[in-house]
């Protein structure tokens, strides 16, 4: 990591590997824009509350295990995900959700603090749809503190993340 991309997390809390990401990425203005917060912001509900949006404008970063492979469904904060809609995308035969390990192994990142890419190891990317349905997005700079704002569009494209309807059915 390059000592301006270090000084740069420091600054705005965003976690290293998340501030080179942006970096690598061309994006490296949005760190000054990543809001660290003294409480957590682990779910979308201490996330929206803590920024002042509202609760679907939070982007869920999640990992699944597709018949054991991990997937990443980024989801916005209002809504579940629907795990036979996901397998019906993959083509599975099962999908749970991934354990704590797997997800730390997978992306760099714990629970909580999970960002949309800038991922250890490249995964597949499914985006429901109704991130679309605002004109920015919140969601997690790599730390369970810390997110940053993005266009729904291009936190999709930036992710390489293929747009699918996954969301649960509202009752």
């Amino acid at each position: 990591m390059t000592t301006t991309a270090a000084t740069d997390a420091e600054n705005s809390g965003a976690h290293p590997r998340f501030a080179e990401a942006l970096r690598d990425l061309g994006l490296g203005d949005l760190v000054s824009q990543v809001r660290r917060f003294p409480d957590a912001t682990r779910t979308a509900a201490e996330a929206a509350a803590a920024v002042g949006c509202e609760l679907s404008q939070i982007c869920k970063s999640l990992i699944f295990a597709a018949d054991g492979v991990p997937v990443l469904v980024l989801m916005d904060g209002a809504s579940r995900v629907d795990l036979e809609l996901v397998r019906k995308e993959l083509g599975a035969d099962k999908v749970t959700r991934a354990k704590v390990d797997v997800v730390r192994e997978t992306t760099g990142y714990a629970i909580g603090g999970v960002p949309p890419f800038g991922h250890r190891t490249k995964t597949r990317v499914l985006a429901d749809r109704s991130l679309l349905e605002h004109d920015v997005v919140w969601a997690a700079a790599g730390t369970p503190y810390t997110v940053f704002p993005m266009a729904p569009e291009d936190l999709v494209t930036h992710a390489d993340g293929t747009l699918v309807d996954v969301r649960e059915p509202t009752p």
